[in-house]
């Protein structure tokens, strides 16, 4: 099986499927193999056309299946010092080099190389896979497969997101709340100040009061969260704004995430930013020239991973692998999107994420045989 998965993921990281492409030959592709091992396929395009979502299912159309889910989109190679092709897969020293090697085409290459031995052991209960688009720019593609989910009349009962972990069970992990806030300024000369509106100096206010709100999240970590750190994070990623010197400046944008522990401490973050515009900033702004403007864009706001007392997917993935115990994590999957139709879930997948998004990304094959074992054991367990 190892020897068909290596065959597959070259053909998979041949796919240059980078989040500003479309994905639709690799969907297509999935969707062959998958109907070639007896697999009911649909097809989900979003508004555009140009990107799909694949869901696919082995067994009878009814409630309690098993998900495998991954994403075939992959960050880009622009500007990193890669030694080989990355999207040409080779293999050295027992490493998988290639963009989405870990990232997470491994893990679809190893679901599809399993889907033939699954089929045939498929009994009462039906086995999904969920290939989603545009994970790396906020989960888009898994929202729409868990709107289209939701209107379904059957739902299944856990689901294994394949994302790099080592094979360690992650059970937690935070959310990824990703923003855009853009100023409106009115520009003039350095020389006199008043005259206008100082987008840069604004913006700069903004970036303060999140300086500020990431010191009280400190205060409001929940007792025995297990993140590292324990609280929810607010993270600056870049400012830009101005012309020149001379010029007061009439743009300003920033970037900047948070990472909410609990929904409530991003609820609490956008309520202050909010009053802190509404009250403060636009009235100052304003009273100069009543056209200037502050405005928010939501890039993604990707729901975390709650941990629970009680998880089926967790026991079954623990009893698959033999591993004791489960983990948290502080980056963000599309695991919290399939929890909140009520499902267990957990992350689990071959590779590590030290690796990912780097120049000469690697999987270890020993690292793709441990998965292939455990979706050999998940066949006895259908």
């Amino acid at each position: 099986m190892l020897f068909d998965t290596v065959t597959i993921l070259r053909d998979l990281i041949a796919f240059a499927t980078v989040s500003t492409d479309s994905n639709l030959e690799m969907i297509g592709y999935l969707a062959r193999r998958l109907e070639a091992a007896g697999a009911r396929v649909e097809v989900m395009q979003d508004p555009t056309g140009a990107k799909a979502n694949l869901w696919a299912t082995l067994g009878p159309q009814t409630d309690g299946g098993i998900v495998l889910s991954g994403h075939t989109d992959v960050v880009p190679v622009e500007g990193q010092p890669w030694t080989s092709d990355p999207f040409t897969l080779t293999e050295r020293d027992g490493r998988l080099f290639g963009r989405g090697s870990c990232d997470m085409k491994g893990f679809i290459a190893a679901c599809l190389t399993a889907a033939p031995y699954l089929a045939k052991r498929i009994t009462d209960r039906p086995l999904h896979f969920a290939f989603t688009h545009d994970e790396e720019t906020g989960c888009i593609g898994a929202g729409h497969l868990i709107a289209a989910l939701r209107d379904r009349d059957t739902r299944p009962a856990l689901a294994i997101i394949g994302e790099p972990t080592e094979m360690r069970i992650i059970e937690g992990h935070k959310g990824c709340y990703e923003y855009s806030t853009e100023f409106t300024g009115l520009a003039g000369h350095g020389s006199s100040p008043d005259s206008g509106v100082n987008a840069v100096e604004y913006a700069t206010r903004y970036i303060a009061r999140l300086l500020a709100l990431r010191e009280q999240l400190k205060a409001r970590t929940p007792l025995g969260s297990r993140f590292q750190p324990p609280w929810t994070t607010i993270n600056v990623g870049s400012l830009h704004g101005g012309v020149a010197h001379n010029v007061i400046a009439d743009h300003a944008h920033v970037e900047w995430e948070m990472r909410p522990v609990v929904t409530a401490d991003a609820d609490f973050v956008k309520a202050d930013l909010a009053g802190f515009t509404t009250d403060l900033l636009l009235p100052a702004m304003r009273a100069v020239d009543p056209g200037t403007g502050i405005v928010t864009t939501t890039i993604g706001e990707v729901a975390g991973l709650e941990p629970m007392q009680a998880n089926a997917a967790r026991d079954l993935v623990a009893d698959l692998t033999g591993a004791n115990g489960a983990d948290v994590v502080p980056f963000g999957t599309e695991a919290g999107l399939f929890q909140s139709l009520g499902i267990d879930v957990v992350v689990c997948g071959p590779g590590s994420i030290e690796q990912a998004h780097k120049a000469d990304e690697f999987l270890e094959l020993h690292q793709l045989q441990a998965c292939l074992d455990m979706l050999s054991r998940l066949g006895d367990r259908l």
